[in-house]
């Protein structure tokens, strides 16, 4: 199984591809992707991260993204719960995973941080970019993208990487947009949360600030935090040398 294809969870078949040897049963590095990734829009972060830490790599697209089963829409406030509690452990069983690494990005980082409190049974979770309640300023920047998908080629060069780019895209601005969401907020996972966290977020972050990272700090025990500046929000693509650094010094210090 260990290569490429697709896996079965909860009722969808999700694209995956690996990265690195059969972990046959070990440690492992499972990537959760953004609010608008997929497998591909990795890029070549999960091969910099095989070879930056010697750990073989995961990455799969939720339903709805990349080349995956479509999800249903619109999806309801607690979506990223659902992923965290019912998704993601049918993955990391079909692939017997012994106490993996999460790294999440952004909504990937939100359902890695979900997992680790209200699951558990990992080795550690990176989080990066990750949104624990909503923003002012993060919620304007996803109405700036929104109108920017209605009047670009925004949808023409997301069909690259998706089935169905509209799906894709209203799928997930639609319901950060909803009223409900304004008052989402999921922090309380991380007062249960026992393994230690790499937190990383870029200080020029467009869809959060530092108050996403502070409210980490605060509410979990072991916490390692890694402000990068310059950056933006997807610290794994725009400073990966020191994204894999960082990754490398927390798991073996």
């Amino acid at each position: 199984m260990w290569g490429d294809g697709f896996v079965t969870a909860h009722g969808r078949r999700l694209e995956y591809r690996c990265w690195g040897p059969d972990p046959s049963g070990g440690a492992a590095i499972v990537l959760l992707h953004e609010g608008l990734g997929s497998v591909a829009l990795w890029r070549g972060f999960p091969q910099a991260l095989v070879e930056t830490t010697g750990l073989p790599v995961l990455a799969y697209s939720r339903a709805g993204y990349g080349f995956s089963d479509a999800d249903d829409l619109p999806r309801p406030l607690d979506w990223m719960t659902h992923e965290a509690v019912e998704v993601l452990p049918q993955v990391l069983s079909a692939f017997a995973l012994d106490r993996p690494i999460l790294v999440g990005h952004s909504d990937g980082a939100t359902i890695a941080a979900i997992h680790a409190g209200l699951v558990g049974g990992l080795r550690g979770v990176t989080l990066m970019a990750p949104h624990f309640f909503t923003e002012e300023m993060g919620l304007a920047e996803i109405a700036r993208a929104a109108r920017r998908f209605d009047t670009s080629d925004l949808p023409e060069r997301m069909a690259r990487y998706h089935t169905d780019p509209r799906a894709t895209f209203r799928g997930w601005a639609d319901a950060w947009l909803s009223p409900g969401f304004r008052d989402w907020n999921v922090a309380e996972v991380l007062d249960d949360t026992t393994c230690p966290i790499l937190a990383i977020q870029g200080v020029q972050d467009e869809y959060g600030t530092k108050a996403q990272i502070d409210v980490i700090s605060t509410r979990a025990r072991d916490v390692r935090v890694h402000m990068l500046d310059p950056c933006g929000h997807s610290p794994h693509l725009e400073r990966q040398d020191a994204v894999l650094s960082a990754i490398s010094d927390w798991l073996f210090a």
